[in-house]
Parts: structure tokens; C-alpha cells; sequence
């Protein structure tokens, strides 16, 4: 698993066009930092329930809300913090390692998960317990 902490999941933006017909935002390989592998979108979250509640290996992946807001909270660990996703030109880069929980849906929040691999359930940690045995190891080396 590679190593990152909280605060190298950063925020991309994505170019955006406007005009009296409305806004057009552009998501393309000169802005994506990697080849994208998989989109889907999240949408319909109840009020009160929580996406993500895991981590990646090698995987990277950018959230936009395309509509409404939502919060990420990130943890490397030993860090934690939230970031507010409410534009759907700004992106929040999550780097492989780090645990993140999507929470706070505003109803008819739409979100957008763009991932620079295809579906492998390997990749995925999804207990926290793990996760945090497997930073340690990574820590050690």
C-alpha cells in the first residue's frame, strides 16, 4: 500500500464554460491526473447514511458533487480532516491509503467518482482495523 496522508488528497479543478445557454464543465485526460479507468455516481443517499468507510491500495480516485454537497472525512492514521464538496467544478483527489467516509448528503446530491482503475475488490480495505494494522506495517518498512 503506498503511503499519503491527509493533505495530499487535493483539490482539482476542472475548467468550465460559460455562457448565456448555461455552464459546461470539462473533465478530460489534460486535467485528470491519471487515466480513467471506471466512473459511476453516487446519488439518493438517505438522510443520515454514509458512503465510502474505506480505503484503496493502489487506486486513485477524484469525487465531485456534481449536484448538492456532501463532506469527505479523511484519515491517514493519525490525522484526520473534513473537506466540503459543494461546486461541481472542484474535485477532491483521494490517494491510495487513505481512509475516507462520504457523509452530510444534502438531498439530491449527486456525486461523481472518477477512478483510475477498473473495479477490483482486492484493492479495497474495508475494515478499519485493517487498515490501520496495514499503515503500521507500512510504517515499520
Amino acid at each position: 500500500m503506498k503511503k499519503y496522508n491527509i493533505f495530499d488528497c487535493s483539490e482539482i479543478i476542472v475548467p468550465e464554460i460559460s455562457d448565456e445557454r448555461g455552464n459546461l464543465a470539462v473533465i478530460q485526460g489534460d486535467v485528470i491526473p491519471f487515466e480513467i479507468k471506471r466512473v459511476f455516481f453516487i446519488y439518493d443517499v438517505p438522510q443520515g447514511k454514509s458512503r465510502g468507510g474505506h480505503a484503496h491500495r493502489e487506486q486513485t480516485t477524484i469525487l465531485f458533487a456534481l449536484n448538492g454537497s456532501f463532506e469527505v472525512l479523511l484519515d491517514d492514521g493519525i490525522q484526520q480532516r473534513r473537506v466540503v464538496l459543494d461546486d461541481p467544478t472542484k474535485g477532491l483527489i483521494l490517494q491510495p491509503g487513505v481512509w475516507s467516509i462520504l457523509e452530510n448528503f444534502e438531498i439530491g446530491t449527486v456525486c461523481l467518482t472518477v477512478n483510475s482503475g477498473e473495479y477490483d475488490e482486492s484493492d479495497y480495505i474495508r475494515s478499519y482495523e485493517v487498515f490501520l494494522q496495514l499503515l503500521a506495517l507500512t510504517q515499520e518498512c
